[in-house]
């Protein structure tokens, strides 16, 4: 089928809009959305078979990239971003990304796959069973360490699965940074700007030294897509802000939990 189909143009507008959206609303970077989606799309375009997983996680972080910014703005206003931890996540995040990306650069695809449905899945039972929540007032126990190494795993994350970095962050934040869940989501966001760009910059690099490219890609980044889906997945992120702010501590994890789960599963089974 033909990229440029009017059936598939709307379904890329519709997907990206919607993986702004949860962005917005988790701190996630939409990437749980957009690459299962780009897995099928560029199967279903024909791209060469060798290049549909790697070319599906570097466009993700591609439109990921503006997605987060708009998020972090939106974030900021609401209070919901503390610059000081977001210096020592995104430190951490850049090391984590290089590393994440040269990894996946050298990685089957199929098996890349399957660790993102794996983790997916594992990150979401912990948060399912693990309810941790203290007071702003405690916020002083996240020590630069801890942040930084919080940081590397979601710029790690972010690289090797395309996804943006806060389907790790985000839990870990929570989990052993105790912090509540606004402020992870909030910090979350300006983490996956950094992380994401410097993901993106790599995706293009390794990319660029496979000779057998894909239509309208530079790297393992589809150009034509990530502006396609670019614009329409900032303005989902901004909305995704504005409820996220409305919603309770309670509400907003149980949704998180389970978009994991339901995707982890997916792509494990291969459906």
């Amino acid at each position: 089928m033909d990229i440029f189909s009017p059936q598939i143009i709307i379904l890329i507008l519709l997907f990206g809009s919607f993986a702004g959206f949860v962005a917005g609303l988790l701190g996630i970077g939409g990437g749980v959305i957009l690459v299962p989606l780009f897995l099928w799309l560029f199967s279903l375009v024909d791209f060469p078979a060798d290049l549909i997983v790697h070319t599906a996680f570097g466009t993700s972080l591609a439109i990921i990239l503006p997605t987060a910014i708009s998020s972090t703005l939106g974030h900021r206003k609401r209070g919901n971003v503390d610059w000081h931890m977001v210096a020592f996540l995104a430190l951490g995040g850049v090391f984590g990304s290089l590393l994440g990306s040269s990894a996946a650069a050298v990685i089957p695809g199929d098996k890349l796959k399957m660790y993102f449905g794996l983790m997916q899945v594992l990150v979401s039972l912990k948060l399912i069973f693990y309810k941790p929540y203290i007071p702003p007032e405690n916020l002083a126990r996240a020590k630069r360490t801890s942040l930084l190494l919080v940081g590397f795993a979601g710029g790690l994350y972010s690289a090797f699965f395309g996804v943006g970095g806060g389907v790790v962050a985000v839990p870990l934040m929570l989990i052993f940074l105790q912090l509540p869940i606004h402020l992870a989501v909030g910090n979350s966001s300006a983490l996956i700007v950094v992380s994401s760009f410097s993901a993106v910059l790599c995706y293009i690099w390794f990319g660029i030294q496979n000779s057998s490219g894909a239509p309208f890609s530079i790297g393992y980044v589809n150009l034509l897509v990530a502006f396609l889906v670019a614009p329409l997945s900032m303005i989902g992120a901004r909305l995704g802000v504005k409820l996220a702010s409305r919603t309770s501590h309670d509400k907003l994890v149980k949704i998180f939990a389970l978009l994991l789960m339901l995707v982890g599963v997916k792509i494990l089974l291969g459906l």
